[in-house]
């Protein structure tokens, strides 16, 4: 699945798009899942509850964020790649991650579900077919393609690492 041309998705994504170095989404995603496991079993259990300052997230707190909006963007993907037409509203991510508990949960065990989204995610767009990959939808207001939102994927996590290893991990 090649990179999505700029009229197949909102001038907001392209923040985390310019973040994918990679063509093909199935690639970036798989290599993605391996900088995931990495980064994150280097982070001790008992730092999950870190935060490097006041009101910001905590480390379980921003891994939860990813994989509510792993399974948000898939959520999308799979509505439009089946060419459903209903639009998706957006989502308060400040809201979902204050109401989600996600202090209370071993990172290891985020780090667990992330890397299963993500292995799901990955078959899914495996097996996506060239009409289903660039058919559109609206989320959050504005047109998408299906292939968009897989590059959306893997540039808000790269988006979101770089803030983990500034913020978080240089300590």
């Amino acid at each position: 699945m090649n990179r999505p041309d700029q009229t197949e998705y909102a001038e907001y994504y392209e923040k985390y798009i310019s973040l994918v170095i990679e063509n093909h989404i199935v690639a970036a995603m798989q290599n993605q899942l391996d900088e995931l496991q990495h980064v994150f079993a280097s982070i001790p259990e008992e730092k999950g509850n870190f935060s490097y300052a006041e009101n910001k997230w905590t480390i379980n707190e921003l891994l939860g964020h990813l994989i509510d909006g792993e399974r948000v963007f898939a959520y999308r993907a799979l509505r439009f790649a089946r060419a459903d037409q209903t639009p998706v509203e957006g989502f308060e991510q400040d809201d979902y991650v204050a109401n989600a508990n996600f202090n209370s949960i071993k990172l290891t065990d985020l780090v667990e579900e992330l890397s299963l989204l993500r292995r799901a995610n990955i078959l899914f767009f495996k097996n996506l077919n060239a009409e289903m990959q660039i058919r559109k939808g609206t989320a959050s207001n504005a047109e998408v393609s299906v292939r968009a939102l897989g590059f959306i994927m893997v540039g808000h996590i790269h988006h979101h690492l770089k803030i983990l290893n500034e913020r978080y991990l240089a300590q």
